[in-house]
């Protein structure tokens, strides 16, 4: 009979990524970061028509702002 002893080497404490930029942000298939518009949720009587529907769509993050979203979703 052998006796197998396994040792955990600890890496921990885990890195975390950001909870509210998992909900905002998605990643493409290019790696580019994916947001939807703000300006949709309320007050919408004054917007017209089509700028509701331009808003509607969704839309990739800014270069200059895409390191800083990508460091909060860890990845």
């Amino acid at each position: 009979m052998s006796l197998f002893i396994t040792i955990k080497i600890s890496n921990m404490p885990k890195m975390k990524s950001k909870s509210g930029a998992k909900k905002r942000f998605t990643l493409t298939g290019t790696g580019k970061v994916k947001r939807k518009h703000a300006y949709k949720s309320h007050i919408l009587t004054k917007k017209t028509t089509k700028r509701k529907r331009n808003l509607t769509y969704s839309t990739t993050v800014d270069k200059a702002d895409e390191a800083n979203v990508k460091e909060m979703l860890l990845r």
